[in-house]
């Protein structure tokens, strides 16, 4: 089984308009409400990819009755803990004759001490995990020690008498503290990478060689995403870079955790390392051709894997 931790979720409400303009009424054209959360976001392209999964992390009030519903509704599985304060909602707005679009996001509910243990129980307890992901920000109330605790519980799990594979997905302090817990597989961007080794990266070499860092820590593969330039992946005997093609880009919200769901999909089915690399540009890169916060489908994910370009930088 896959499992998929958010911590703190939401409902994306999303709006469509012709043209903001300030000091006068903007009307809606279109609006739609989407389940959101990074790890809730791959269990959405897991299930597009015909991949079962079930989410875990805090829900509260109507607007995590109706987050659950939603994802109930689309066939994924859920078993949330329950807490006292109201899930969020985030706002994005597209303004359609420009095609900018402005992202609103709320703090979420206060996640209570006795909340939290009852999380850290259910994770201690889970049955045959084969994979466990954990993405997204923290809730107030936490701390970034919580990521480390969860990675640190989700690594004793075991799958068929082997450990789970963990895969981090947390940017700042929250990712800092949990490479001490070493996540199998972390995704930072190369801004949160520069972030964490502490000098700004830009060129290929400099982020081979900080990703290399982060392996003698004790993460096993650190993949870099940046942007239309692609994903690197680096781990201790295997280096790639994988570049998407030339795409007309309709949306970038949930293209990061798409590419994690990729590479899961890859890593249940077997793939080396550098097809799972593959398997996660493209199903970034499908999500961008989505409009709102909607994500990569199948059609477009298998469409585009042959057009992304594989450079083996490394292997021995």
């Amino acid at each position: 089984m896959i499992y998929t931790i958010t911590l703190n979720p939401a409902i994306d409400r999303t709006m469509w308009v012709e043209r903001i303009r300030d000091d006068e009424p903007n009307r809606i054209v279109r609006e739609e409400n989407y389940a959101g959360g990074k790890s809730i976001d791959v269990s959405k392209v897991l299930k597009n990819l015909g991949v079962e999964s079930t989410a875990l992390g805090f829900i509260g009030g109507f607007a995590g009755m109706e987050l659950e519903g939603r994802l109930l509704n689309e066939g994924i599985g859920t078993d949330f803990i329950r807490v006292s304060g109201e899930t969020r909602t985030n706002i994005i707005i597209h303004e359609i004759s420009t095609g900018r679009q402005l992202s609103f996001y709320a703090k979420g509910p206060d996640i209570r001490p006795h909340e939290l243990v009852m999380l850290i129980e259910q994770i201690e307890g889970l049955r045959d995990p084969e994979i466990v992901t954990i993405g997204g920000s923290l809730p107030p109330g936490l701390s970034p020690a919580v990521y480390r605790r969860i990675v640190t519980e989700a690594k004793k799990c075991e799958h068929n008498g082997c450990k789970a594979k963990v895969f981090l997905d947390v940017d700042g302090l929250s990712l800092r503290s949990s490479i001490e817990a070493a996540p199998d597989v972390i995704k930072p961007n190369i801004y949160e990478l520069s972030e964490l080794v502490g000098r700004e990266l830009r060129e290929i070499d400099e982020v081979l060689a900080a990703a290399r860092e982060i392996n003698r820590k004790g993460v096993e593969v650190v993949l870099v995403s940046m942007g239309p330039r692609g994903i690197v992946l680096v781990s201790a005997h295997e280096e790639y870079h994988a570049i998407p093609p030339q795409v007309k880009v309709e949306n970038t919200v949930g293209a990061g955790d798409s590419s994690v769901a990729g590479f899961i999909y890859g890593m249940v089915n077997g793939k080396s390392l550098a097809e799972c690399l593959i398997y996660a540009v493209a199903a970034g890169t499908a999500t961008t051709l989505t409009e709102g916060t909607a994500l990569a489908n199948m059609e477009d994910f298998e469409r585009l894997i042959p057009q992304i370009t594989l450079r083996t930088l490394k292997t021995s």
